[in-house]
């Protein structure tokens, strides 16, 4: 493995409090932080003047599709999309066809991945068998097996099922994922209950849909002492429930997607099925809310909920199509608005793309970190590049998104994962 010496880039690793332009070395999975680095024998050198350097990026949330939905994404396709977004760890919701729920099948996507050979891929299991909300999988042989955390995404875990599944991460030292949505008040929903529903003539998904089952998570995870996360917060009332339950000392974990924190309902206009989401994009008061949880600590962390689809699936009528937004690859250059408008700093920005992450599935020694030790995962990235969004250049096959055709300002320009360059921009002279 050749040895890569990154020069002169703003080196930020929140987790050790940089903050500095100086020198990287990575020496096979050995990393070094500090000026005038020499490069041994034989090392690519990259000249990282006016670029940032940090942990390479982890998405606690995408959707690789496989097995069963090829034709929307692969684990191939869909890690190199990882690494083009600057994501060096992905973890996979298990909402697949079987879908994640045992030992085999975890093995399964971990094989898929060490054969794609881009990004590190962590596994999500299944809550429930078979994803169907009515017994407990068998979670403590997923996790033996590798398993990371546990999910029922695409719907909520079952109310009989979440106390014995927070205890059984009790044990085991490992987050249960909520996908937090009360299907008794979203039924039907296309959009978030508002103006701009009612103007289209669709029916809205109010956000108590969201915050009843938040708030029964949140009273489980008290009682049982176990580790709940929640998934992709996106309302004001989500993050008041969270923040209140951090301040009583409940292990209780959350993150927030991009979308959510660029996108409002007004991006539905048209109705513009690229735009349909679940959640759904909120208002612009939960925007701002959502903000201040990252700024406090509520939220943990910026996951992409990355959901690709084929293109005859979005080219439909508002009401039939699927919801879900490709991210991986739009992610830091809509995120980096947020930077350059002054709403959030950049270190605050890379903490919950890096280090924040890793601490909810207990992995920051090793993953989200420049320490001596961690995995050698580095992403660079250019903050004031600017591009356009061109879908017809996705290393993903999910083309779609609300951003086709905008112009971002922010760009990763290298993503070294485990010690090797797994994508290089090649517009860019490094």
């Amino acid at each position: 493995m050749k040895a890569i010496l990154i020069k002169g880039g703003r080196v930020i690793d929140p987790a050790r409090g940089i903050n500095e332009v100086t020198d990287l070395l990575i020496s096979g999975k050995k990393i070094a932080v500090g000026k005038g680095l020499e490069a041994p024998a034989g090392a690519e050198v990259l000249n990282a003047q006016n670029l940032i350097v940090c942990p390479g990026f982890i998405d606690l949330h995408c959707h690789l599709r496989e097995p069963g939905y090829e034709d929307k994404e692969t684990i191939a396709t869909g890690t190199k999309a990882a690494a083009k977004g600057g994501f060096t760890t992905v973890c996979a919701m298990p909402n697949t066809s079987p879908p994640v729920d045992n030992e085999a099948s975890v093995n399964y996507v971990l094989r898929k991945a060490e054969d794609a050979g881009a990004v590190r891929l962590l596994v999500i299991g299944c809550v429930s068998k078979g994803r169907k909300g009515e017994v407990l999988s068998e979670m403590g042989e997923m996790a033996n097996a590798g398993a990371v955390a546990f999910s029922d995404d695409g719907s909520a875990v079952a109310s009989h099922l979440m106390r014995p599944a927070l205890e059984y991460s009790l044990g085991l030292g490992l987050p249960v994922i909520d996908h937090c949505e009360d299907t008794n008040l979203s039924a039907d929903g296309q959009m978030n209950e508002g103006i701009v529903a009612t103007r289209l003539g669709l029916k809205g998904i109010p956000a108590a849909a969201e915050e009843t089952i938040v708030a029964r998570d949140i009273s489980l995870a008290k009682l049982t002492g176990g580790r709940l996360h929640i998934a992709h917060a996106s309302t004001a009332g989500s993050v008041e429930l969270i923040r209140s339950a951090k301040e009583k000392g409940i292990k209780v974990t959350a993150e927030v997607t991009p979308h959510h924190l660029t996108l409002t309902e007004q991006a539905v206009m048209g109705y513009d099925t690229n735009a349909k989401v679940n959640p759904p994009l909120r208002t612009a008061k939960d925007i701002e809310a959502l903000i201040g949880g990252l700024k406090d600590g509520t939220i943990d962390a910026i996951a992409t909920d990355h959901a690709p689809h084929t293109e005859t699936d979005k080219l439909c009528e508002f009401a039939l199509a699927p919801n879900g937004i490709s991210g991986l690859e739009t992610a830091l250059g809509s995120l980096m608005k947020l930077v350059h408008s002054n709403i959030l700093d950049i270190n605050t920005l890379v903490e919950k793309l890096t280090t924040g992450p890793a601490k909810v599935i207990g992995r920051e020694k090793e993953l989200g970190t420049l320490a001596s030790g961690a995995s050698a995962d580095v992403t660079i990235f250019d903050p004031d590049a600017e591009w356009v969004v061109d879908t017809s250049q996705f290393a993903s096959k999910g083309k779609n998104t609300p951003l086709g055709g905008a112009t971002l300002k922010g760009r990763v320009v290298a993503t070294i994962a485990q010690g090797q360059l797994v994508y290089r921009d090649s517009a860019v002279n490094l």
